[in-house]
């Protein structure tokens, strides 16, 4: 089969499909998490790069607006016909080339029919040729009718979110969803960032991040190697600048993997405990922090967060604390989030935060400083935790973030001193990260 030219992209007939179906199979019917599943999947990472880049679109688009894809395919059905999983991921792949990516409506429709016959579904390519080609036909009338925000976007998350931040609201976190999420990078040495601002031609946030236009491998990129920087989100960004001047302090990051705050901290000049339940995701992190050169600077512990404490009992001074969470706020990097969590995760997750930061305000010294985050858009996970959690401690109380502390950046800041990060700030620059992060101290 000849390769097909797709934007800028070479795509060599059915493999780049083939890992794509292979994919998306194990995240919607197997429902395993997405990075987990690229981080094994033979087929998708042994494709070419520009045909990988093909493949990783097609399988975000296809977790992005799902909700849309299937109604179109509801539309186009001459008749009620079973649909093994084969078969209608088959047909998810095909309505995404066709009306989301720059596609020749013949190579989608050609290639779906003989994926269709490769996965042993020959009496169903008549079906596949017959539907695709109405959604050629039909599909673009049919797309500018839907409202994409509510159909892309499940039921008990809009609902939750209508109740946090109103209707309206909650229809700009959904069309935000939408949209890709930029690239984001922390510089480990601040004197380098208008080097690296120039040379990628990127946006420096008032946060200090930098955003650099799409493009590329991130691991070519001058500067990835010899560890000057490492990709992190500017919301994810923010909490490790909160305690102020760290140069020689210890500070202990509960629930670290993947490592991006430990660096930042490290960088600062604090000497790091990264504490983590999975030797796994901190094996992770010591490869990062090797890379960076950080290796020095931060102690790396398998430990149980709820459990920890510091071997000689000495209250700490300096706490970050990262939560397990239901990760709603990165559903634009994450779009796997939306068929993956469920309502059951949050009331679980809620009693997980709370015994965390039970302990890690145990273990807080009087006049010490914690600072509590989650990459979620449930205001269970930000506000509500931290609101029962000053309400059963009288020698707790918030320490307000300001605005000048993030470079004059005020669009999340709330008027008691916390931050709630929505996708749809920035929205100009491309957006955030949802997070919630709270400063807290112990007064006595």
């Amino acid at each position: 089969m000849s390769a097909e030219s797709v934007g800028d992209i070479s795509v060599d007939g059915l493999k780049a499909r083939r890992a794509a179906l292979a994919v998306l199979h194990a995240v919607l019917n197997q429902k395993q998490a997405l990075d987990h599943v690229l981080e094994g999947a033979d087929e998708f990472l042994n494709l070419p790069p520009r045909d990988k880049a093909f493949a990783r679109m097609m399988i975000a688009t296809t977790l992005r607006r799902l909700g849309q894809v299937d109604d179109i395919i509801g539309r186009a059905q001459d008749r009620d016909t079973t649909k093994t999983p084969a078969l209608e991921n088959i047909l998810r792949i095909g309505v995404v080339q066709i009306l989301f990516m720059a596609v020749p409506d013949h190579a989608a429709v050609d290639t779906c029919v003989e994926l269709a016959r490769e996965n042993g579904l020959e009496r169903q390519t008549g079906f596949v040729n017959g539907l695709l080609r109405t959604v050629v036909r039909s599909g673009p009338e049919w797309l500018s009718r839907q409202d994409e925000a509510r159909m892309n976007t499940p039921d008990w998350m809009l609902k939750s979110w209508v109740a946090d931040y109103g209707l309206r609201g909650a229809a700009e976190i959904a069309q935000a969803h939408l949209a890709e999420a930029p690239l984001d990078i922390t510089v480990k040495d601040r004197g380098d960032v208008n080097h690296y601002a120039s040379l990628f031609k990127a946006t420096q946030l008032l946060t200090g991040t930098l955003r650099v236009p799409s493009g590329g491998r991130v691991t070519e990129m001058e500067g990835f190697d010899e560890g000057d920087w490492w990709v992190q989100d500017a919301s994810a960004a923010i909490p490790a600048q909160l305690f102020g001047d760290i140069e020689g302090r210890t500070v202990i990051d509960f629930c670290a993997a993947p490592g991006g705050k430990s660096m930042q901290l490290a960088a600062a000049g604090a000497d790091v405990i990264a504490l983590d339940r999975s030797p796994k995701r901190l094996k992770r992190l010591a490869e990062n922090a090797e890379r960076i050169g950080l290796s020095d600077k931060i102690t790396i512990q398998v430990a149980d967060a709820a459990e920890w404490h510091p071997a000689d009992n000495v209250a700490c001074p300096y706490i970050l604390l990262d939560a397990p969470c239901s990760a709603t706020g990165t559903i634009r990097r994450h779009p796997d989030a939306l068929h993956l969590k469920a309502p059951g995760d949050v009331d679980r997750l809620c009693d997980l935060q709370a015994r965390i930061l039970e302990n890690a305000f145990a273990v807080l010294s009087i006049g010490g400083i914690l600072v509590y985050c989650v990459c979620s858009l449930q205001k269970a996970e930000g506000e509500a935790r931290i609101a029962a959690f000053l309400a059963a401690h009288k020698d707790a109380a918030l320490l307000p973030i300001t605005a000048e502390e993030l470079g004059g950046y005020d669009e999340s800041l709330g008027e008691d001193g916390t931050l709630r990060i929505l996708p749809n700030h920035q929205a100009a620059i491309g957006g955030m990260d949802g997070f919630y992060v709270a400063r807290v101290t112990k007064i006595s």
